[in-house]
Parts: structure tokens; C-alpha cells; sequence
């Protein structure tokens, strides 16, 4: 019977979700939409990256990032949400945490809210819809700057 050993494997890159020492990169992940949280969330474990908790508007998103921190690695923040937006959270993460890493995701049509994002120390910004690979690069990007 054929092992594992007998085939090769032809894809043995590393998982971008992977920090150089092995561990898996922590992502806090905030939006309001059920369905995009589940689109980057599979998009992030498909790589190896680790979601230590979501969030559905911009208070529990910093709820959250407070009660995680230092255990997180970088926050996915939609920019418009119920209760608080992604910009007034980010700036009060930016205010607990300077070293936050955060990436805004927009809809088409909120340039002006992006570049007031990275003003206030967001590291990048994704439109959507979603696609898998600029969401992987952008995130990849964030993390090594």
C-alpha cells in the first residue's frame, strides 16, 4: 500500500497565515455583514491564519481587541457598522494600542473615509467584494511593514 511518502508534494510553500516562527497569525475580524466575516474567515484559515474572534459592529470590535490584546496579530475593520463605525474604532484602538495593525474594508465610493482610515493609522484598506487574492496580499503587506 502507498504511503504519504510515495507522492511528492508539488505545492510546499508556506502558508501565508504562518509568522517565520511557525506560529499561525491572529486576526480579529469586524463587520456587520454575516457574510463577509465568513468569506475572510475562510479565506484567512485556508491559510493557516488563526481567528481568535469577530466582532459585528465597531464597540465590539474594540471590546474585543482590548480583551485579546497582546494576542493579536491584526484586525479586519469594515467602515461602516451600527453602533460605532470602523473609523471612530479605529481610532480608539489606534488610541489603546499604536502598534495596532488594522485594515479597513469599504464598499466602492468611501475614498474619503480610507484615507481619513490611513491618516489615523490604518495599515491598508480592501474594497469589496472581496477577492482572495488581493485580500491575502493587502494582509501579507500589513504585516511585514
Amino acid at each position: 500500500m502507498k504511503t504519504k511518502q510515495d507522492f511528492p508534494s508539488i505545492n510546499q510553500r508556506k502558508a501565508d497565515g504562518l509568522a517565520s516562527d511557525g506560529n499561525a497569525y491572529r486576526v480579529l475580524i469586524v463587520d456587520d455583514s454575516l457574510f463577509v466575516t465568513k468569506q475572510i474567515g475562510q479565506i484567512l484559515t485556508s491559510e493557516g491564519f488563526e481567528v481568535v474572534g469577530t466582532a459585528s459592529n465597531g464597540q465590539e470590535g474594540l471590546d474585543s481587541y482590548k480583551e485579546l490584546y497582546p494576542n493579536v496579530d491584526l484586525v479586519t475593520m469594515d467602515i461602516t457598522m451600527p453602533k460605532m463605525d470602523g473609523v471612530t474604532a479605529l481610532e480608539k484602538i489606534m488610541e489603546f494600542d499604536k502598534n495596532a495593525r488594522v485594515i479597513m474594508i469599504s464598499a466602492l465610493g468611501k475614498q474619503d473615509l480610507v484615507k481619513k482610515s490611513l491618516m489615523l493609522g490604518a495599515r491598508n484598506y480592501i474594497v469589496k467584494p472581496l477577492d482572495r487574492k488581493k485580500v491575502l496580499e493587502r494582509i501579507m503587506m500589513s504585516l511585514t511593514k
